[in-house]
């Protein structure tokens, strides 16, 4: 028999020998996961023999070879939803919410956005967390991945937005018709040259094409930007995640292409993470 107890002082002990930075958290959420029951129950109740011990130990293994919690479980908290997450998904993460945040404030009237386009749409974790956030809006992702687009379907069911948004597979705005009040992208934007450097997290789990922004980081960018000003209102906003030093880069890119109104936002560790710009009108 193997309770709670001694699972998680097994587990607390081989993930802090592979170096996990809070080992008796994560052995924890992966317990509670495989037992399907709340982390709480767990501390309530540590003589509570477990169901399937095997696979606690087995995902508790593939904590310690690496493997991120978040896809252990398959899901990633973001903005204020759980999100499902797959292989063709990036694993969201707390920088992208300042997009959110900057969105917010370019809008504040969040009754008047009609529809928004979310390019590279991966999980949906921002253009559904969006939709919370804009009652009356109407939601269109693309994603060059079909497994995101059904990522995307799963959460938007799961959220009771499936009459809210149309998700299809596509590469950037190609065949994407109409225009937006708001257009929002996380696009890849690592240098090739420097992927190999990025956390054993992100490198091996992360989709690579979701990563690769090409040898400078800004090629998506170089795309997006041009494309995005004939399928916006007049008066409608863009907003783009970038990597550290991009915004100058970024910034440039819009004023070039007409964009009025440019903004930098910060994220929580102090880096430039969104780049915002309105189209005139």
């Amino acid at each position: 028999m193997t309770t709670v107890d001694v699972f998680l002082a097994d587990a607390t002990r081989v993930l802090k020998e592979a170096g996990n930075q809070d080992p008796r958290r994560e052995a924890r959420l992966l317990l509670a996961f495989i037992e399907g029951v709340a982390a709480e129950t767990l501390i309530a109740y540590p003589e509570r023999e477990l169901a399937d011990p095997e696979r606690a130990s087995a995902a508790v293994r593939r904590r310690a070879a690496g493997e991120p919690v978040s896809r252990i479980v398959g899901r990633r908290g973001f903005w204020k939803d759980d999100f499902l997450i797959g292989p063709d998904t990036l694993d969201p993460r707390p920088d992208t919410e300042t997009v959110i945040e900057e969105v917010l404030d370019l809008l504040p009237d969040r009754a008047r956005v009609e529809r928004i386009l979310d390019l590279g749409v991966g999980s949906g974790c921002l253009l559904l967390s969006l939709l919370r956030e804009f009652p009356v809006a109407h939601g269109v992702g693309v994603d060059i991945s079909p497994g995101a687009v059904s990522a995307t379907l799963c959460n938007a069911r799961d959220m009771g937005l499936e009459d809210r948004v149309d998700v299809a597979v596509g590469n950037w705005l190609d065949g994407v018709a109409g225009r937006f009040d708001l257009i929002v992208s996380n696009p890849p934007y690592i240098r090739t040259g420097d992927i190999k450097t990025l956390e054993r997290e992100v490198r091996e789990h992360d989709p690579m094409r979701a990563l690769d922004g090409g040898a400078d980081g800004l090629d998506c960018y170089r795309t997006i930007i041009p494309a995005a000003k004939e399928a916006l209102k007049p008066g409608g906003f863009l907003a783009l995640e970038v990597g550290a030093g991009q915004a100058s880069a970024v910034s440039s890119f819009c004023v070039k292409d007409g964009f009025s109104r440019i903004r930098v936002r910060r994220d929580l560790a102090g880096i430039e993470r969104c780049v915002s710009a309105q189209w005139p009108g």
